[in-house]
């Protein structure tokens, strides 16, 4: 009798385990269409889930609402403080400006190495083996354009025109490695220091400003212009800003480590510039072969 039990139970745990695995079989299976059980089971949990999510989604969509227009406001407020700093430093530009000219006109003085006139160019053209070295522009010598002269963008001043023809004119980066070329540069404080963009530093990116003196007080922030000096270049061309000064391995100068305003590497628009005042003659700006500009 006991065996009669023993036989019985492993024939309703092994009926079990047929039924189990048929009908996860069953249920693994792909189905065109549910069994009503299911289709109630999933309905109701789905008109569950919609009753819960719906008025959740829209208390944290009310409450992004409020960050977002907090957000907006203290935006606004930023923009309007600018927008008068903006408007207030028009206004003393202005009057500058003004007071400048009427100086100028007591003097008797008619121009300055800050004047200069500009044209508009686009790049048409790069080099990708030189892509820090030059550019090719679509003005030439039929537009006015010659040697030498300045190349800026929005952020800052890029380089010159090094070679000119009829309808193009191919310019030189400032972080082209050509020793030969130097422009004169004012690092601008509370008293004026001057030196020579001379060189590159390609692993930093930063442009080296040379030939400042060691007495010279030089900081981290200050902005560094052209000088107007150098003959062919005016003056206030934005270059970059020093963020590093380094004394040379004699001790007798300083080079300034100054991070351009322009970007070399992504170039599509530029003005050329015309300097206004009289070019002085190239044999009484230097004695030597290197180009001061």
């Amino acid at each position: 009798m006991p065996q009669f039990f023993l036989n019985k139970r492993l024939i309703v745990l092994l009926v079990s385990i047929i039924i189990l695995v048929a009908l996860i079989g069953f249920s693994l299976r792909e189905r065109s269409k549910l069994t009503w059980p299911e289709q109630f089971v999933k309905d109701t949990a789905g008109w569950v889930q919609s009753l819960v999510s719906k008025p959740t989604n829209y208390i944290a969509g009310f409450f992004e609402n409020l960050e977002d227009l907090q957000n907006t406001y203290e935006e606004n407020k930023e923009l309007k403080t600018r927008v008068d700093k903006i408007a207030s430093l028009e206004a003393e530009v202005q009057a500058l400006k003004k007071d400048n000219q009427e100086l100028r006109d007591i003097l008797g003085e008619k121009k300055s190495l800050r004047d200069y006139e500009t044209q508009q160019a686009t790049v048409i053209g790069r080099n990708p083996d030189r892509w820090h070295e030059m550019i090719i522009i679509d003005k030439g010598k039929l537009k006015g354009i010659k040697k030498n002269m300045a190349v800026i963008t929005a952020n800052g001043l890029i380089g010159k025109v090094k070679s000119v023809n009829q309808f193009s004119s191919t310019v030189q980066l400032l972080s082209a490695m050509d020793p030969k070329n130097r422009i004169s540069a004012v690092v601008q404080g509370k008293t004026d220091v001057y030196g020579f963009v001379q060189g590159f530093d390609d692993k930093e990116k930063l442009l080296l400003i040379k030939s400042i003196p060691t007495g010279a007080k030089v900081k981290k922030g200050q902005k560094v212009t052209t000088s107007g000096l150098g003959g062919v270049f005016p003056g206030g061309l934005m270059i970059g800003t020093v963020v590093d000064v380094k004394t040379d391995q004699y001790g007798l100068n300083q080079t300034a480590l100054v991070k351009p305003g322009a970007d070399f590497y992504d170039i599509q628009n530029v003005m050329i510039i015309k300097r206004s005042m009289t070019q002085p003659e190239k044999a009484d700006m230097s004695t030597g072969k290197e180009e001061e500009l």
